[in-house]
C-alpha cells in the first residue's frame, strides 16, 4: 500500500519566492469522490497522471498514482471530470533534506496559494521558515479536491 504523508500550511509572506528552483502547471479534474477516496485525473507541464487516494482527513493517506497517456487526460478533464477543474502553478522549494511544494492557484481559486511538505513519518521534524504560516493539513477545504467542489472564489 502507499502511504502518503503531508502537512499543509498557508503562507505568511512571499519570502519563499526567492527559493524557488522549479516551477509547474497543472491543471487537474476528479473523475469520482466519495467518502472513502477520490479519482483524479492531471495533467502537468509534461506528463498525465491518474491518482487514487483515501478520503482520510489528516497528514496521513493512501495513495496511488498511475502514468496515462496525454491525450487520454485531457479527453477525461474535458468530458468526464467534475467542473470547475483546479489549475494552479506548483513551485519546487528545497529546504535542507525536505522538498515543499507550493501551490499558487488559478482560476475559480486564484488568490489561494498553501505550500505541502511531504514527510517520511507523521511526526518528523522539518524546518519552517518565516514564510510558513497556519497549519491547514486538518482543514478540507484546502484539499484540491474540495476545491473542485467548493473554490476559493465563493468562500
Amino acid at each position: 500500500m502507499a502511504i502518503e504523508i503531508e502537512r499543509k500550511f498557508l503562507l505568511a509572506n512571499d519570502n519563499w519566492r526567492s527559493g524557488v528552483v522549479k516551477s509547474i502547471n497543472y491543471r487537474q479534474g476528479y473523475l469520482n469522490s466519495d467518502e472513502n477516496s477520490s479519482v483524479r485525473v492531471r495533467v502537468s507541464d509534461d506528463t498525465a497522471k491518474l491518482n487514487i487516494k483515501s478520503a482520510t482527513i489528516g497528514a496521513q493517506r493512501s495513495e496511488y498514482e498511475y502514468s496515462i497517456p496525454a491525450e487520454d487526460a485531457h479527453e477525461l478533464l474535458s468530458t468526464l471530470c467534475r467542473l470547475p477543474l483546479v489549475e494552479k502553478t506548483r513551485h519546487i522549494v528545497i529546504v535542507g533534506a525536505h522538498t515543499w511544494e507550493i501551490d499558487e492557484f488559478k482560476g475559480d481559486n486564484q488568490g489561494l496559494i498553501v505550500a505541502e511538505i511531504e514527510l517520511n513519518a507523521a511526526d518528523e521534524v522539518f524546518e519552517k521558515l518565516d514564510w510558513v504560516g497556519d497549519e491547514v493539513t486538518e482543514d478540507v477545504r484546502y484539499y484540491n479536491n474540495q476545491l473542485s467542489r467548493n473554490p476559493y472564489s465563493t468562500w
